[in-house]
Formats: structure tokens, C-alpha cells, sequence
């Protein structure tokens, strides 16, 4: 959720240049920079296996981390680049921005539900499939909701609810440019499968070919 920042520790690279980052890595450490928020860049080291666990959950450069650098106030950050090995694919280096109050980023934001209770739809055995547990929004540093909220109680087999229907925090704007989809509601697979069954029945009875009388056997038209 983003209203729980994770927290991103590393530790103050001493010295600078490839011969520190090749002591670094060797060490177990990825070298990385922190840069930005009218303050000194910050040479740091994160832990090899901590940052390549994050990298594999996904979306690494659109989450906001509170960043633990011993001896340093906590900063929240957002990840910039991350340079990786040629061959291997592994990271070798990783760049951090310090985000201001007013700074904007990109973020995926949960999606929560509610009047599941009063939609029709529901009610009448339809099946509520949330298209988008998250919605990247653009948001300021200050500001980040720590979700949205989509309302289903009006819903009915076959609506869907779209970004239009949501409530956006403040200075919130979502990075789609249109109206998307975010939870529908469907007929249950039971129902469905029998409306299809029957638009196949009156398919094929459109298509049987009229037969037209021809003239008796030996006789010519």
C-alpha cells in the first residue's frame, strides 16, 4: 500500500569512482548515489540480495522507499536508474532522487471496494472482477493516498465502474489518458454460458438456407 513506504537500508560509500564500486560489489554491496532535494549527492552501498529481492517484485522505479542511511535523517526516495550487468543482468549500479513536499511521481495506488452489499448486479448472483487492484497515478511527494476507493452499489450485471467514478486525492491524476475500466460486474459463468448457447441457436436458425421449389422431374422451366 502506499500509505506503508517501505524501507530501503544502505550504508555510506567511502570513496568514490570505479575502484570503490569494484570493492563494493565485491563485498557483497551494490554501489548506488542519492541525488537531488537541494542537499549533497550521497555516495551509498545496498546489500546485493536485498535490492535484487526488490527488483523482482516489480514496479521497483514507480515505489516511493523511505531511505535508512546510517549517521543520516531518513529521506524518502525514488529509484532513477539501475545500470545492470551486461551478461548476467544482475545490477551493478543504482540511482536515487530525494523527493521535495512538491515533488511529482508516479506510483501504483490499491484499489479498494465497497458497496459490494447493495449492487443489484451482485445481489442477483453476477461476479465482481476487479480489472485493476492498482492504478498508477501521478501524485506529490506530500499527498500520497494510501488508496482509492471504487463504489459498486449502483452496479449492475454487465456495468463496469471507470476511472471517472473515483474520487482522485488532491493533485491526483492517473497516467492513462482516458476512461478506464476498473471493476465490473459479469453474469455468473452459468448464465453466461446459456445466453451464448442460445445466440448460437438463433445464429444457425438465421442462417438455414430457403429452399426453392424446382420444377417436376422432366419437365423444363
Amino acid at each position: 500500500m502506499a500509505g506503508e513506504i517501505p524501507d530501503l537500508e544502505a550504508q555510506v560509500r567511502t570513496g568514490t569512482g570505479k575502484g570503490a564500486a569494484r570493492q563494493a560489489r565485491r563485498d557483497g554491496m551494490v554501489p548506488g548515489i542519492v541525488f537531488g532535494g537541494d542537499a549533497d549527492p550521497l555516495p551509498i552501498n545496498i546489500p546485493f540480495n536485498k535490492l535484487l529481492t526488490r527488483l523482482r517484485q516489480g514496479r521497483f522505479k514507480s515505489t516511493l522507499f523511505n531511505m535508512k542511511v546510517d549517521g543520516h535523517d531518513d529521506v524518502r526516495v525514488i529509484c532513477r536508474d539501475v545500470q545492470r550487468h551486461v551478461v548476467k543482468d544482475l545490477p551493478t549500479h543504482v540511482d536515487f532522487m530525494r523527493l521535495k513536499r512538491t515533488s511529482k511521481v508516479n506510483l501504483f495506488i490499491n484499489v479498494e471496494v465497497t458497496g459490494e452489499e447493495e449492487s443489484p448486479g451482485i445481489k442477483m448472483g453476477g461476479v465482481l472482477t476487479l480489472v485493476r487492484p492498482e492504478v498508477e497515478l501521478v501524485v506529490t511527494a506530500a499527498d500520497i493516498p494510501e488508496s482509492i476507493t471504487i463504489d459498486v452499489s449502483t452496479l449492475e450485471i454487465g456495468d463496469s465502474a471507470t476511472i471517472s467514478d473515483v474520487k482522485l486525492p488532491a493533485g491526483a491524476v492517473p497516467t492513462i489518458d482516458r476512461d478506464f475500466v476498473i471493476a465490473q460486474v459479469s453474469a455468473p459463468s452459468g448464465l453466461a454460458s446459456q445466453s451464448d448457447e442460445e445466440d448460437e441457436e438463433e445464429v444457425a436458425a438465421d442462417e438455414v438456407p430457403t429452399t426453392e421449389m424446382g420444377p417436376p422431374d422432366g419437365e423444363e422451366e
